[in-house]
């Protein structure tokens, strides 16, 4: 594991020397910001609306904090994910190829599984501290008022996998490819895949309707959102992460036999 948490820490150095880290971690920070107070806002005016027509404090209990700001702003937060996550990935292999580092990489004594693994983990601690800095809204509203904190907390988990499961995509577009934007773009496309895979299941068919449901990380991760872990959606983020991994790992290992 040593190789790994070598990896690891040069992979996080390469972020943060350069401004990469610092533009998309402000990005999201600000993008985030801009969601979170704007549902604040029209929740404070649909509070003070229940007050005023329907009778009181105890008609605005009705409103929860966690159906109309908690909510909204993962699903915002999952929609720029798909964007920025492409463009953290997209230089963790093609760059090393354009720069010629890579055929010193694969010559190495590492093991493919260490390479692969130790860029992953990078990319996934990266990602972490990127949704972590968004704690700070719901500590606000924890503060001011009373969201449901289970529900808050199974949220987060289910946007922590869903970037896992973007990292593991985009990692696999970018071992494709010497040529960053493409590999940006070709991640892009295979994540906005999988977010939207599930729209046209309801007018699918009762076979396909279902298998398009189970194959939209938007199902599993709504699910997440309400409050709800299902050991399916956990597996099926499993699958997803495992399996983009390994295609990784099968697609450096050509690289090293030609």
């Amino acid at each position: 594991m040593r190789n790994v948490f070598t990896i690891v820490g040069k992979e996080l150095h390469s972020y943060f020397v350069s401004p990469i880290a610092y533009v998309v971690l402000t990005g999201f920070l600000l993008l985030g910001g801009w969601f979170f107070f704007n549902l604040l806002s029209r929740f404070n005016l649909l509070l003070s609306l229940y007050i005023q027509f329907q009778g009181g404090a105890e008609a605005a209990n009705r409103l929860n904090l966690n159906d109309y700001v908690i909510s909204p702003l993962m699903h915002n937060l999952a929609i720029v994910l798909v964007i920025l996550v492409p463009m953290i990935t997209m230089r963790a292999y093609a760059e090393e190829r354009k720069g010629g580092t890579y055929e010193l990489l694969l010559t190495s004594p590492l093991r493919t599984g260490e390479i692969v693994l130790g860029k992953f983990l990078a990319s996934f601690l990266f990602i972490c501290i990127m949704i972590g800095l968004t704690a700070i809204y719901p500590a606000i509203l924890v503060y001011f008022g009373n969201p449901e904190l289970g529900v808050m907390a199974s949220g987060y988990l289910g946007l922590i996998l869903l970037a896992t499961v973007f990292v593991a995509v985009g990692l696999l577009t970018s071992s494709f490819t010497e040529n960053q934007i493409i590999a940006a773009v070709s991640g892009l496309v295979a994540t906005l895949l999988l977010y939207i895979i599930g729209w046209p299941a309801e007018t699918a068919g009762n076979v396909l309707g279902p298998l398009l449901r189970y194959l939209s990380v938007t199902e599993h991760f709504a699910e997440m959102v309400r409050g709800i872990i299902d050991t399916r959606a956990l597996v099926y983020f499993a699958s997803l992460i495992i399996l983009a991994l390994f295609l990784t790992q099968r697609s450096v290992e050509s690289l090293r036999w030609r």
